[in-house]
């Protein structure tokens, strides 16, 4: 109730500040959303994206469109659908895929089974989690129409040469930010994460985990990531093998449950009260 209210708030007051500074003919062209996922992360007296003053600013959410639908489709890949219709694959490898061509794929080349060379050519948008410059970071910051996607990197061992090579930046955390609501996937997450990670992380009401045993991170270490994350919603992938290992590092705060039907119906007004890890179909 309390993030319904801070967001609902939130965007009247954005939305009041760009009506009284703002022509409604020149809407903002060009120009990067506000974070929504990192915004609400801020106490209510610093959450300056409420006050921005420039004309430039928009929203990456402003709808009342509510329900995202989110399905398993295997391994790290989940089709993420809007409520205007923008599809998602995540970790998309060309091998676990939708029953629809998605829209947006996004990546991660830790190993081969979360991306592919060769996506498919009616895919419009194709979000590497690296970057192929030497010395650099995948940068993203797509808003597709009710969609606004970003990221976050991280450091993974290098897959070819042991657990003591390290592949700097090789991985990326995608956040989706679609009807107020804030979904984070950690790829193919190989370390915890940093303070400034979670800064840059923000809010995540829905946390896509890997569960796997060691092959990203064991599960002691990754239940850490995700009770200081303190998602409403968790969504565990990857290796149905480790998934009770992982469980039972959870105690009698998290809720947990399995899926009854493929498809996963999430809004803001139907996230959990009480923080529940729900187990989608086919994992």
């Amino acid at each position: 109730m309390l993030r319904m209210l801070i967001f609902a708030l939130s965007g009247l007051l954005v939305a009041t500040g760009a009506l009284a500074q703002q022509p409604p003919s020149r809407p903002p062209v060009n120009r990067p959303p506000i974070s929504q996922c990192q915004a609400i992360a801020q106490t209510m007296p610093g959450a300056t994206f409420a006050s921005f003053q420039s004309s430039n600013v928009q929203l990456a959410q402003a709808n009342g469109k509510e329900e995202v639908k989110i399905q398993y489709i295997g391994h790290s890949t989940f089709l993420i659908t809007s409520p205007e219709g923008v599809t998602i694959a995540t970790d998309y490898n060309g091998v676990y895929l939708p029953p629809v061509t998605p829209t947006i794929v996004t990546m991660n080349n830790a190993h081969s089974t979360h991306y592919t060379p060769y996506p498919d050519p009616a895919i419009k948008y194709v979000l590497h989690g690296w970057s192929d410059a030497p010395d650099d970071k995948a940068v993203h910051k797509l808003q597709v129409r009710d969609v606004y996607v970003r990221n976050v990197t991280s450091d993974i061992r290098n897959r070819w040469g042991g657990g003591g090579l390290l592949k700097k930046d090789g991985n990326s955390i995608f956040i989706f930010e679609i009807a107020g609501l804030c979904i984070g996937h950690l790829g193919h997450l190989h370390y915890e994460l940093t303070e400034t990670q979670y800064a840059e992380i923000g809010r995540l009401d829905v946390l896509m985990v890997p569960v796997d045993g060691g092959l990203t991170m064991g599960a002691d270490s990754m239940s850490r990531i995700v009770k200081r994350l303190r998602s409403a919603l968790i969504l565990p992938m990857h290796q149905p093998s480790a998934l009770e290992q992982f469980l039972v590092t959870f105690g009698a705060q998290f809720k947990i449950a399995y899926a009854n039907y493929p498809v996963i119906r999430v809004s803001m007004r139907s996230l959990p009260r009480q923080p529940q890890i729900l187990v989608p179909q086919g994992m």
